[in-house]
This record gives C-alpha cells, sequence and structure tokens, in this order.
C-alpha cells in the first residue's frame, strides 16, 4: 500500500498545485476584473490602491503560474509572502484566531503555497517538461537518491 501511495505522490502533489493555483488566480481575478462575484461582494480594487490591487496582481499572476506549474517554486514563495502580510497586515489586528479574524483563507493559502516551495510542481506541471523530464517514471529512474516523503 505504501509502494503504490508513494508512486502516487507526484501526481497527488501536481492536483494539489492545480486546484490551489486556479483558486488563488480566481481571488486575483475577481479583484482586477470584478468577476465570479468581484472584490468583497461585488465590484474591482481601483488599480495601484495598496495593499489590495497589488495583491489582486499577485493573486492573478502567482495563481496561474502556479496552476500551470510554471517557476512553480518563486512564484509559490512569493504568493506565501503575500498571503503572510494579508493576514498580520489585515486579519490578525482584528482578533488573535484566524477564526475570530475572519482570516482562514490567507492562512490556508499562505501554507497551501508554502508546501509548494519544497514539494515543486509534482506531476503535470510545466516546469517538468521545461526541464527536459517527460515523467515521474523517468525522474526516478535518473536520480536513485530522491526519496518520497513519508508521514
Amino acid at each position: 500500500m505504501t509502494g503504490r501511495l508513494n508512486r502516487a505522490q507526484p501526481y497527488a502533489v501536481g492536483l494539489f498545485r492545480i486546484v490551489v493555483g486556479l483558486l488563488f488566480a480566481c481571488h486575483g481575478a475577481a479583484s482586477i476584473f470584478g468577476v465570479l462575484g468581484g472584490a468583497m461582494g461585488g465590484g474591482t480594487i481601483p488599480a495601484g490602491t495598496w495593499p489590495g490591487w497589488y495583491a489582486g496582481v499577485i493573486q492573478l499572476v502567482g495563481g496561474t503560474l502556479v496552476l500551470l506549474g510554471l517557476g512553480t517554486r518563486a512564484a509559490a514563495f512569493i504568493s506565501s509572502g503575500s498571503m503572510a502580510y494579508a493576514y498580520f497586515d489585515v486579519h490578525q489586528s482584528q482578533a488573535l484566531w484566524p477564526i475570530q479574524n475572519s482570516g482562514e483563507l490567507s492562512v490556508v493559502f499562505c501554507w497551501s503555497m508554502f508546501l509548494l516551495v519544497f514539494t515543486g510542481s509534482g506531476a503535470l506541471g510545466a516546469d517538468r517538461y521545461l526541464g527536459g523530464r517527460t515523467s515521474p517514471a523517468a525522474e526516478d529512474k535518473s536520480s536513485s537518491e530522491q526519496t518520497p516523503v513519508a508521514a
């Protein structure tokens, strides 16, 4: 059972990356373009407004890059930092716990992106194909020292 799960790990990471990137990009699109319900219940954030508009740009661009698996580690690092800033600047001053200050989404995005900094794009990402690797199996054969993460 563990062997099968270990072999499936790159695909699970890839699917996780795709979902997190898509959701993050949707938040940016809502803030900048007013789609999907818009920012904060409707509308857009005016261009150049600090920090909301810049956060929206990071969400849209960073989320799209993470979704595609292109420059995943760098995009996830910047995205994680923006969510940490959002939590501590916007939410944490209202109350200590995320459940009390409506900061759960910022915390979850922050830590999800931070995880992707360390795991990389997983399977199905553009990073893998641009780096000359065609499949997780080919990567395993080329690097015998790589071991899967086990709990």
